[in-house]
């Protein structure tokens, strides 16, 4: 899944406002706003963000006992 806290970091890293995230992941800004805020969201919506931002070049870190993240993923060759 994806927290609040990557969804900012994710964003942030790619230069994206909430709405330009909203526009490419077809969720509202309303919801991702609040989501960031820590408000719910439902897990079909997560994994979009998710593979919204995966397909943008953003790779998740797991949290493995130092911390989630996310970084910029190496480019393919």
């Amino acid at each position: 899944m994806i927290s609040p806290e990557q969804c900012r970091a994710a964003r942030a890293l790619l230069d994206w406002t909430q709405g330009d995230l909203a526009e490419r992941s077809l969720l509202s800004a309303v919801s991702i706003r609040a989501f960031e805020k820590g408000g719910e969201m439902r897990d079909s919506n997560r994994k979009l963000l998710r593979m919204t931002f995966e397909e943008a070049g953003i790779a998740f870190i797991a949290e493995n006992g130092g911390g989630a993240g996310v970084r910029l993923a190496k480019p393919k060759a």
